[in-house]
């Protein structure tokens, strides 16, 4: 079976559809006999990073540390962020700058692409949008999604990283029904 860490990015810690959704996963991976860890991004204090200095070598925060270590754990991670103006979430998105330190997720080259120290994993990436998730894919080309998909989890060294685009979760609650279970079977089988 599989170690899964589910990594919520919501900045908020009230309850909102996308909790549901890293709800509806982890359950079906509990179900499907994987071992399962939860993140809660909102629940972690951290300062942003606000130099290269210091995002090389400043000191990094417990609870960052622990993410970390969840991090080489997880055989897979599923990571759930809603979509704000149409990218990550400025909160979320310092996390993962805390998190992926050089020496941790990468290591530096003088020239060319830096080495992913974090291969070995899968993700999978499921991101929510107030608008219909085609409008996102096909007009703003899922630009947000995509660019963390590419320059940062396969950066790091991450694959198979799938991802899916629940689009109108403010739209009939049998749509949001539908997805929670399509991440039930998802989180069983661990993709």
């Amino acid at each position: 079976m599989t170690r899964i860490l589910v990594l919520n990015g919501h900045p908020d810690p009230a309850r909102h559809f996308l909790h549901a959704a890293a709800d509806a996963y982890a359950e079906g991976a509990g179900d499907g006999g994987h071992t399962v860890r939860r993140l809660d991004v909102a629940s972690l204090a951290f300062p942003l990073i606000r130099s290269e200095e210091q995002f090389k070598a400043g000191d990094i925060p417990p609870g960052i540390l622990s993410a970390q270590e969840a991090i080489v754990w997880a055989e897979h991670v599923a990571v759930f962020f809603p979509l704000w103006l149409g990218d990550l979430p400025a909160h979320f998105k310092a996390f993962l700058e805390q998190v992926g330190r050089p020496g941790f997720a990468f290591t530096p080259k003088e020239h060319g692409f830096p080495k992913g120290l974090l291969k070995g994993r899968s993700a999978r990436v499921v991101a929510t949008v107030g608008m219909p998730a085609p409008v996102y894919t096909l007009y703003y080309r899922a630009h947000g999604v995509k660019n963390f998909k590419r320059n940062i989890l396969e950066l790091l060294g991450f694959h198979p990283v799938r991802y899916a685009i629940i689009g109108s979760v403010s739209g009939p609650e049998r749509h949001r029904v539908r997805w929670l279970e399509r991440l039930r079977k998802w989180g069983m089988q661990a993709h």
